[in-house]
């Protein structure tokens, strides 16, 4: 076996802001050597500048195109030999509105980056594990993708994709020692409603209050993630209220399809 487990090489997405920057500092506490990308210049740069004592490399690269991320990936194992994490961070929240409302240049771009840039992460660095061994792959999907709230179908099913991915991936990637992690978070203190499309400003604010008042940040979430990634563990709920509604879920769909319709009505007017 190679002796990769040995390394401590991180490779991170969407690190510019939000999660992907609280991830950078985590994993740099733990002696990681990380490699950074993110499509936003600025923010790439102050995470960076917000590390110590670790070795850096920052590169923009856009998820919604392969080559970025091969060549990303070519850079990093000129500079380190390899990697040891994955860490298919990016995303944007999306439009939020009826199946009516949303158009299918929303749902393309909602898609082609939470979901297919997960995708790309993943084929861009596989072939790197499989050859030095092993590796771990860790994928950022959501609560949503479980949950399925109304009037965010787009996010809901790039989530849901990027968890259904991670399941494949888990069995299919197990012979050649590659661990899988599919964090669902739900909502915490982030920059998502910065990148959500809607035609009321309500639901930003919304979902801002929501958010504030979450019992966990993101940085918390980093390092759940990181025990997560220690343990080799599957599948990461950081939050407790949302966990018990995946078991609600799971072992009473009825009852659960009806509480949900039930509370949605409340929240939303009809059409």
């Amino acid at each position: 076996m190679s002796e990769y487990r040995n390394q401590k090489r991180a490779f991170i997405t969407g690190a510019g802001s939000g999660l992907g920057r609280e991830l950078a500092k985590c994993y740099a506490n733990f002696g990681y050597k990380l490699a950074l990308v993110d499509v936003n210049a600025e923010g790439l740069e102050q995470t960076a500048q917000s590390l110590h004592g670790c070795e850096v490399l920052t590169m923009i690269a856009d998820v919604t195109r392969l080559s970025d991320l091969e060549k990303a990936k070519d850079e990093i194992v000129k500079q380190w030999g390899g990697v040891d994490v994955i860490i298919n961070n990016a995303g944007i929240g999306g439009t939020f509105g009826g199946i009516d409302k949303v158009s299918i240049k929303d749902w393309q771009q909602v898609l082609d980056i939470n979901l297919l840039g997960v995708v790309r992460g993943c084929k861009a660095f596989t072939p790197v594990f499989k050859t030095q061994g092993g590796g771990h792959i860790i994928n950022i999907a959501s609560s949503a993708g479980q949950m399925t709230p109304p009037k965010m179908a787009a996010y809901n099913v790039a989530k849901a994709g990027v968890i259904a991915l991670s399941e494949t991936l888990r069995f299919e990637l197990d012979r050649d020692n590659i661990g899988v992690t599919v964090v669902c978070p739900a909502f915490f203190t982030t920059n998502l409603t910065s990148s959500i499309k809607s035609d009321s400003a309500d639901v930003v604010n919304r979902v801002d209050r929501i958010m504030a008042k979450s019992e966990i940040s993101a940085a918390d979430i980093a390092q759940m993630i990181f025990e997560a990634q220690q343990t080799q563990k599957f599948m990461l709920l950081p939050h407790k209220f949302e966990r018990r509604l995946w078991l609600y879920k799971r072992f009473m769909p009825e009852s659960f399809a009806k509480s949900m319709q039930k509370q949605m009505k409340k929240l939303f007017k009809r059409g």
